[in-house]
């Protein structure tokens, strides 16, 4: 799926694994849920998301059984192996293997930028990535070299295994292609850019437009049929076990379910306004969504119904006592990873709470890179301002901080303003 790099990159990582009660909404993740597979047997979950983490939930009582954290940045793709075990793919590049434990088994796989997206051949010997590097890979889990797939213009946003074993790629060029063992790909042109693609025990594959249009295409490239989801850009796609259905989510946060064989909605699940960025079945008239509210919803698809509670609170704003200070518009682009308050903690970036006067890498529990420890600062006003004139790149080498600068002289004040009165 294609996403802007910066909406990547603006995640929360506060993650509370809590225990909710039965029917209700998964909740634990600390940024937009952005990747799920649910188990063969429909118990389990595994969900991926932008706070740099994943979780392996008990579907029926919402019970967060792990948390898996290996990935600096975005958990964009996820997948489940045969043998029980679970694949992960990051904003880092990295493919990771989970077995036992709280550390991966292996790292099996790096791509030179993000992964956007995992699947699992049919015999479970290999994982396809696709990433913004603009390649694609096909990973034997054997440790043999990977083969690597080069073609599209700009980013692969996704990739599926047809049932006899060729891959299949989509790209934001607008374009899916099937790949055979060797030689060029099939190169089937397409009318805008492709999010997500998944593939039918068939052989039909379906390509989730950007023009809001769900294309279903035949393994030799024809097109069988265009259906109309909606004028927002589709960003999600799942299929049903039996391959009868489809699921396709739109960046508005409506999920329309197809019949495959007749090419038509069938039904228009409603949330609660937020895009969906993660689709997967459970069963044939179960839905799992995961999007920006930050939780992991269950759809009963014979009412269209939701299981538990739709609409959730909204958690408070915490500038909203800052309202028409310029400095705190300025921090809005930050409060996704940082908090200011006492009992905020940390995300995605350590609390600015007491920032001023603090030597850097030094707030407690926080996994800074070791590049980063080794850095002689102390944030004052001076180095603060200082930090957003140059960017973290060139005043903290080797940080995890997404690369941003604030050109305005006035604006850069603004914010060390407001944040010497707001991290007091």
């Amino acid at each position: 799926m294609f996403l802007p790099p910066r909406l990547a990159l603006a995640a929360l990582a506060c993650l509370l694994a809590v225990t909710a009660r039965a029917e209700a909404p998964m909740r634990g993740h600390g940024g937009p849920v952005r990747a799920l597979a649910v188990t063969a047997d429909g118990r389990q979950a595994l969900s991926g998301s932008f706070d740099s983490s994943a979780i392996l939930w008990s579907i029926e009582d919402g019970a967060a059984l792990r948390v898996l954290r290996a990935h600096d940045g975005a958990v964009n793709a996820v997948a489940l192996l045969p043998d029980g075990g679970l694949v992960t793919g990051g904003e880092d590049g990295r493919i990771a293997l989970w077995r036992e434990g709280d550390e991966p088994e292996r790292i099996v796989a790096a791509h030179a930028g993000p992964v956007s997206g995992l699947a699992v051949a049919p015999d479970g010997r290999w994982i396809a990535s696709s990433s913004w590097d603009g390649t694609a890979r096909i990973t034997p889990l054997d440790g043999s070299p990977a083969l690597v797939r080069e073609g599209h213009k700009g980013n692969v946003n996704g990739v599926a295994f047809l049932p006899d074993g060729r891959l299949v790629t989509a790209g934001y060029d607008a374009t899916v292609r099937i790949w055979p063992e060797t030689g060029a790909p099939l190169t089937v042109q397409l009318e805008s850019p492709v999010s997500a693609v998944v593939a039918a025990p068939d052989g039909e594959i379906a390509a989730a437009g950007a023009d809001g249009t769900l294309r279903l295409i035949r393994s030799d490239g024809g097109i069988r049929a265009g259906v109309e989801i909606g004028p927002r850009p589709l960003v999600a796609l799942a299929l049903s076990p039996d391959g009868r259905r489809l699921a396709a989510a739109t960046v508005g946060g409506a999920v329309a379910i197809v019949d495959r064989a007749e090419a038509r909605v069938r039904l228009t699940l409603v949330g609660p306004g937020l895009p969906v960025w993660s689709l997967a079945f459970r069963g044939p008239d179960e839905l799992v969504t995961g999007g920006g509210d930050r939780l992991v919803r269950r759809w009963d698809l014979r009412t269209g119904e939701p299981i538990g509670p739709l609409a959730m609170a909204r958690p408070a704003d915490p500038l909203a006592a800052f309202a028409g200070d310029r400095g705190a518009a300025v921090f809005r682009a930050c409060e996704a990873c940082h908090t200011l308050t006492p009992d905020g903690g940390n995300r995605a970036g350590p609390t600015l709470y007491g920032v001023f006067g603090r030597r850097i890498a030094t707030v407690p529990d926080y996994p800074y890179s070791p590049a980063f420890r080794r850095l002689d600062i102390v944030w004052t006003p001076e180095t603060v301002a200082r930090l957003f004139e140059i960017g973290p790149a060139r005043f903290t080498p080797g940080t995890k901080m997404p690369e941003q600068t604030i050109g305005a002289a006035e604006d850069r004040a603004a914010l060390v303003r407001f944040l010497e009165r707001a991290t007091r």
